[in-house]
């Protein structure tokens, strides 16, 4: 009896279906910081703004000290670039106060003013929207991806032909395969070492948002018009350029201007159809920044009646969950309010 029992016990071990833990699902944490008195009359006002990027970083890091904050952010070596959205103008584009209030951080931090470049894609949407005086007032550069030029050796190649417009890499070329590349700036490419993205919570008609999807990517490469006829092509393309070493390799660090949410209008400013926020968002994760966005303006866009509005959701799905850029999943995304 006290064998077969051994032998009882043995075989019912054996057969027991081993114990394994849950997979863990990626996790995103986004610090949101909020402050009623950030807008007056839907214009920032510095003072708080400068304080609420300071709030933000330091809960992001979990550092004691701004300085220190922003070292773990980048070092004092690295060329940064602060990647704006100035072609809606500085009401509905990439608040100036925002991106101000970074670069008297990184200064602070030890960055020399030469190492930081506050960029676009083009140099007259930066010079209308006053990044030409913000860089002026503090010694930092300013240029444009298209200014810079493209770098023949770094490309996104699709099999959409573009038609290719004046300033693209290709335009005036014949031949196959021409317009079947979106050359990356030189700006990129070759000068940028770290990327910081401040992006608005503005609505696009197939993307969702201008947000740091659509910003960073699209505006570090030419030949974007043949994507930007249809959800599925934008769908497609813009987390593939997002993946580019040369962006999201260098990518430190993303802030969600939430001052104001614009809902429609995409680049043009329409503040009958936006919402004071008066927030400011952060984290490393662009796909997580970039959902919360589209989520909020879908849900603004409900308050204020208008009808659901479709768009290519699968450019955050793609990020996510096929390109693992990013965690897209509202479940899986920590939202730290401060």
């Amino acid at each position: 009896m006290f064998l077969w029992g051994l032998e009882l016990g043995a075989w019912s071990f054996a057969a027991a279906p081993p114990i394994t833990a849950p997979p863990q699902l990626p996790q995103a944490r986004v610090v949101v910081v909020q402050d009623a008195l950030a807008l007056e009359s839907f214009t920032p006002r510095p003072d708080i703004i400068r304080k609420m990027v300071e709030r933000g970083l330091l809960a992001h890091t979990g550092k004691t000290t701004l300085a220190e904050a922003w070292r773990s952010v980048v070092k004092t070596n690295d060329v940064v670039g602060l990647k704006v959205f100035s072609a809606p103008g500085h009401t509905s584009g990439t608040r100036p106060s925002v991106v101000a209030a970074v670069v008297e951080g990184l200064l602070a931090a030890g960055l020399p003013p030469q190492n930081i470049v506050i960029w676009d894609r083009q140099l007259v949407d930066l010079r209308i929207a006053g990044y030409f005086e913000l860089a002026e007032r503090y010694g930092v550069r300013i240029t444009s991806a298209a200014s810079a030029g493209w770098d023949d050796q770094s490309y996104y190649e699709n099999s959409l032909l573009g038609n290719l417009v004046w300033g693209d890499s290709e335009f005036g070329k014949k031949g196959d395969g021409i317009g079947r590349k979106s050359y990356v700036a030189k700006l990129v490419a070759r000068d940028l070492t770290r990327h910081i993205s401040i992006a608005p919570m503005l609505n696009h008609n197939l993307a969702g948002v201008s947000g740091h999807f659509f910003s960073l990517g699209f505006g570090s490469v030419d030949n974007t018009l043949r994507f930007e006829s249809t959800s599925r092509a934008l769908a497609e393309a813009v987390p593939e350029v997002f993946a580019l070493p040369a962006i999201y390799d260098r990518l430190a660090l993303c802030i969600t201007d939430a001052l104001i949410c614009q809902y429609q209008g995409e680049h043009l400013t329409r503040l009958h159809y936006a919402t004071p926020l008066n927030q400011l968002r952060f984290s490393k994760d662009p796909v997580a920044l970039d959902s919360l966005s589209v989520a909020e303006l879908e849900a603004q866009r409900q308050k204020a009646g208008i009808p659901f509005t479709k768009f290519s959701s699968d450019i955050y799905k793609n990020a996510g969950l096929l390109l693992e850029l990013g965690v897209s999943d509202a479940r899986q995304i920590r939202v730290e309010m401060r």
